[in-house]
C-alpha cells in the first residue's frame, strides 16, 4: 500500500482527524503489509454522529429488508474463502486451515443472522383476560459499538455486527490494531453490498479510539471481545449509566478433564487441539489438563510426545500445525510466563520456548516463534502459572486421584469460567460435569474449542457478563417491550382489580 488506508464513515472512505499512522505486519516474517491511519476520539465522534443520523431510517426498514444487505456479504465470504483465508493467515499468523475457517465461521454467522430475519421475533403469551392479547416485541437500542480482537479478525466482527444490524441498530466498528487489513476488507464488503450511508462505520486504531466509543454518550450498546482487564474497565464505565449497556466476552484459564473412563485416543486429540490450535491464542484454549491417576502416565507419554514434535512453521504451509505468536510483545509475555512457571518449581516436560534454528523456515527468521511449553503441577497448590491466563501454548498437566467431584473442583478453582471439556465414556461423569462445572461453554468428548454460531458464546465469573457473541448478541442489542392489547369495549383487569369508576359525560 503506497499510502495509509482510511476510515470508513458515513458511507465513504475518509481521512482521519489525526496524522499518525501505524503498520500491519506479518507475524511469521516481520514483513510490513500496509499502513493505516490511527483513529482519534474526533474520528469516533464523526462515526457515532453518522451512525446516529442513519439510525431512525435504518430501524424503520423491515428485518427482512435489512437482512438483504447481509446476504450479499454472505455470498462474498463464501466466494472468497480461500483468498480471504490467506489474508487472515498473513496478518494474524494462524495456520492456513484456521485462516480459511475464520472466514467460514464469519459466513456461518452472517447466514444465521440473515436467515433469522424471516423467523418469528418476540413471543405471544396467554393473557389472564380472554379479550386481551399479550405479547413481547424486540426493539433495537441504537448505535452499537463493536470492539473486536485480532485472533478472529473476520469471524468475531460478524459475530457482533450481523445480528446488531439485522435487528435495526447501526454500528461503529473498532478492530484490533494488529489486524487492520482484515478489518478494511470487512468494511469493503459492507460497501460492496450497498449498505446505506452511516449504518456501518469503521475507525481503525488503538485503545484510545475504543475508549472513545465506550465513553460516548450516544453509543447505546458496547459489544467487546478481548482481555479481562479491558472488559472489566468497560463494565465499570457503563455499569451505572442508565440506558447504556456493555456485553463483554473475556478470557479464560480453561481445562480439559480426562477421567479414568476416557478413550485415550479422543483424550489426546482433544487435548492437543485445545492447547495448541492458534498457538494457544484463543480465549477458549486449554492451559490445564486435569487427568485421573489411572490413565495419567499413559496420557502423559502420548501428549508429551506430540508436544515435543508438533510442527511449528510457515502458517501458509498446509503441513503446519502451529504458526507464530501475533507480535513481539506477546512473545515476550509468553516467555515470561514460561520462566515464571519454572521459578514456581514445576516439573517441566517440554520446553520449546526457543525453537532450534532448523525449526524456523527459511525467510521467516524475523517471525515471533514459540513452541509448546508443558509441565506437571500439583492441582491443589496455589500457583500463579495454573491460575493466570497466558494466551499461548503453555500447558499444565494436573493429576487427580478421586472421583469426578475432585476433577470438577479443580476445574472450577480459577477466577475464570469460559470454556472446558470432559473426556469420558461414563455418561454419569459427563452429566456431573455438565451440572457442576462453572462454564459458559462446555464440551463432551471434544476439544474445548470449536464454537458454533447457533449457540451462545460467553462465560461466567471473570470471563464475561453474559453472552455477547453468536446468537445471544440479540439480547444485548435489543430491548423487549411487553404489550397488552384490549379487544373489548369494557376494561377488565387481571387479579380481579376493579375497573369501575364514575366518568362524567
Amino acid at each position: 500500500m503506497d499510502s495509509a488506508s482510511n476510515h470508513y464513515i458515513g458511507g465513504e472512505w475518509v481521512d482521519g482527524d489525526g496524522t499518525e499512522t501505524f503498520e500491519s505486519e506479518n507475524p511469521a516474517t516481520g514483513e510490513t503489509l500496509g499502513a493505516f491511519q490511527r483513529g482519534t476520539p474526533a474520528d469516533v465522534d464523526r462515526a457515532v454522529a453518522a451512525a446516529a443520523d442513519a439510525y431512525e431510517t435504518w430501524r424503520e426498514r423491515s428485518r427482512v429488508e435489512r437482512a438483504e444487505f447481509l446476504w450479499d456479504v454472505y455470498h462474498e465470504l463464501r466466494d472468497r474463502t480461500d483468498e480471504l483465508g490467506e489474508i487472515v493467515t498473513r496478518e494474524c499468523g494462524k495456520e492456513i486451515s484456521e485462516g480459511r475457517a475464520d472466514v467460514v465461521e464469519a459466513a456461518h454467522m452472517v447466514e444465521w443472522a440473515a436467515g433469522d430475519a424471516r423467523h418469528p421475533s418476540g413471543d405471544v403469551v396467554p393473557s389472564e383476560i380472554p379479550s386481551k392479547d399479550a405479547y413481547m416485541r424486540r426493539k433495537p437500542r441504537g448505535v452499537t459499538g463493536c470492539i473486536t480482537p485480532w485472533n478472529f479478525p473476520v469471524a468475531i466482527p460478524y459475530w457482533h455486527m450481523a445480528i446488531a444490524l439485522v435487528e435495526g441498530n447501526t454500528v461503529v466498528f473498532k478492530p484490533a490494531e494488529q489486524t487492520p487489513w482484515c478489518a478494511e476488507i470487512v468494511a469493503e464488503m459492507f460497501d460492496d453490498a450497498g449498505i446505506p450511508d452511516g449504518v456501518f462505520n469503521m475507525v481503525q486504531g488503538y485503545g484510545d479510539a475504543g475508549n472513545a466509543i465506550v465513553e460516548h454518550d450516544d453509543v447505546a450498546t458496547v459489544l467487546f471481545t478481548g482481555s479481562a482487564e479491558v472488559g472489566h474497565e468497560i463494565q465499570a464505565t457503563l455499569g451505572g449509566v442508565p440506558g447504556r449497556r456493555a456485553a463483554c466476552e473475556m478470557g479464560g484459564k480453561n481445562a480439559v478433564v480426562i477421567t479414568e473412563a476416557a478413550d485415550l485416543d479422543i483424550a489426546v486429540h482433544s487435548a492437543v487441539m485445545s492447547a495448541f490450535k492458534t498457538t494457544g491464542q484463543r480465549c477458549v484454549s486449554a492451559e490445564r489438563l486435569i487427568v485421573h491417576t489411572d490413565v495419567y502416565e499413559a496420557f502423559k507419554s502420548r501428549f508429551v510426545e506430540v508436544a515435543a514434535n508438533v510442527s511449528v512453521g510457515d502458517p501458509l504451509d498446509d503441513g503446519t500445525f502451529m504458526g507464530p505468536l501475533v507480535e513481539a510483545a506477546h512473545r515476550q509475555k509468553v516467555t515470561r510466563h514460561n520462566e515464571a512457571a519454572r521459578e514456581e518449581g514445576v516439573d517441566v516436560l517440554v520446553d520449546r520456548t526457543e525453537l532450534d534454528a532448523d525449526e524456523i523456515p527459511d525467510g521467516h527468521e524475523d517471525g515471533y516463534w514459540v513452541g509448546p511449553f508443558v509441565y506437571e503441577a500439583d492441582p491443589h497448590a496455589d500457583l500463579r502459572c495454573t491460575k493466570e491466563e497466558v494466551f499461548g501454548p503453555h500447558v499444565a498437566l494436573m493429576e487427580y486421584e478421586g472421583g469426578i467431584e475432585e476433577a470438577v473442583a479443580i476445574q472450577n478453582d480459577t477466577d475464570y469460567g469460559l470454556a472446558g471439556a470432559i473426556v469420558s465414556e461414563d455418561y454419569r461423569q459427563i452429566n456431573y460435569y455438565r451440572d457442576h462445572a462453572e462454564l459458559g461453554l462446555a464440551y463432551g468428548n471434544l476439544p474445548c474449542i470449536g464454537a458454533e454460531v447457533q449457540l451462545p458464546f460467553g462465560g461466567v465469573k471473570k470471563s464475561g457478563n453474559g453472552n455477547p457473541s453468536a446468537r445471544e448478541a440479540i439480547e444485548a442489542v435489543t430491548d423487549r417491550t411487553a404489550w397488552t392489547l384490549n379487544n373489548a369495549r369494557d376494561i377488565e383487569m387481571a387479579q380481579g382489580l376493579s375497573a369501575e369508576i364514575d366518568v362524567d359525560d
